[in-house]
């Protein structure tokens, strides 16, 4: 099991990066909620991972807290709950905004995350109420950044960066797009327009 990786941003593409470890380059899958807070390109970080093992590939997940690992797992205990929709769920809102909605048995606001079906939805709240009664110092979140994560270097526009990762996060590319030209604004990045589409789509 690799517990967490040390090493060099190389590359984020939402909901990809890679971390160079001496001379090895991880490719890691992360919710929003971790590619927020992350910091510039060439620099060093240090990732929680969860490893999730197929029969046709190794997929590393990774988090920058442990809340947002303790979450993940969390969900992926959830019947009918893989990966993929776990890091969808996680993408789609913030951490404490989750845990209200399964505390207020708030299902229409579930039902909004791609994957998410009304019966998926009440399973939720129902199987992540109890885990999440503790909630608390020891896994609230950390709070996202009062400023604009860094620019980086990449060969497309933010606007298509972010359509691209909301789509590869489980959005449909018409309503993807939609929100994203709803809220976009010269000099934002791609981090940005994702996380302003997703607040104004749920």
């Amino acid at each position: 099991m690799i517990s967490c990786l040390h090493g060099e941003l190389i590359e984020k593409q939402p909901p990809q990066l890679v971390i160079d470890v001496q001379g090895v380059g991880y490719e890691v899958l992360a919710p929003m909620s971790t590619f927020y807070n992350l910091p510039e390109l060439n620099t060093k970080i240090r990732l929680l991972t969860h490893l999730n093992i197929r029969d046709d590939a190794h997929i590393l997940y990774g988090f920058l807290t442990e809340s947002e690992r303790y979450l993940f797992r969390d969900l992926i205990r959830v019947s009918g709950i893989g990966p993929k929709l776990a890091l969808s769920i996680l993408s789609s809102m913030e951490l404490s905004t989750f845990v209200q909605c399964v505390h207020d048995n708030n299902t229409t606001r579930l039902i909004r995350i791609p994957g998410v079906g009304k019966k998926m939805a009440e399973r939720l709240v129902i199987e992540m109420r109890d885990r999440l009664k503790n909630w608390g110092a020891s896994t609230t979140p950390s709070s996202p950044p009062t400023t604009a994560p860094i620019i980086t270097e990449t060969t497309t526009s933010p606007v298509e960066d972010a359509i691209s990762a909301l789509t590869a996060l489980g959005y449909k590319p018409n309503d993807a797009r939609r929100w994203v030209l709803a809220v976009a604004e010269e000099g934002l990045t791609s981090e940005t327009l994702i996380r302003r589409a997703l607040q104004s789509a749920l």
